[in-house]
């Protein structure tokens, strides 16, 4: 069973923290650049079990944007949740090659998972780096 937009169906999974399972090729590989971290999986189970792990809590993207590439598509997105009443964010970019309308491979690139007091520091410092003279 394929579905027409695998890369659609995998974004939705991702902000209703339920990743579907007939998406991914059975040999696909996830290639995850993390925080002082790089791994590499192959298998759907394997990939869907630790994409489930990222993606338990139901979330809000922020910014999302899809751009078509040969055999797949860019997607850059922030994601927004609460986890254990905290809200969290990251920022993540994905490169998702596709083979027979499912997704082959997952290329992640991924800035971390921020909690709330880190994204409040983070939105301070930028207001500071904006009314600082010379910024604009």
């Amino acid at each position: 069973m394929s579905t027409t937009d695998p890369v659609g169906a995998f974004l939705a999974g991702i902000e209703g923290a339920a990743v579907p399972e007939n998406i991914f090729c059975e040999d696909v590989v996830l290639d995850a650049t993390v925080p002082n971290w790089q791994f590499r999986l192959q298998g759907a189970g394997a990939v869907r079990d630790e994409l489930g792990r990222w993606y338990a809590d139901p979330g809000q993207f922020g910014a999302l944007r899809r751009s078509g590439i040969d055999d797949g598509e860019l997607v850059e997105f922030t994601l927004s949740w609460q986890e254990a009443g905290v809200p969290h964010r990251c920022h993540q970019a994905h490169i998702v090659r596709l083979r027979e309308d499912r997704i082959a491979s997952d290329t992640v690139f991924c800035g971390g998972r921020w909690p709330g007091p880190l994204i409040d520091r983070m939105a301070q410092a930028q207001l500071e780096r904006n009314a600082a003279p010379g910024s604009g």
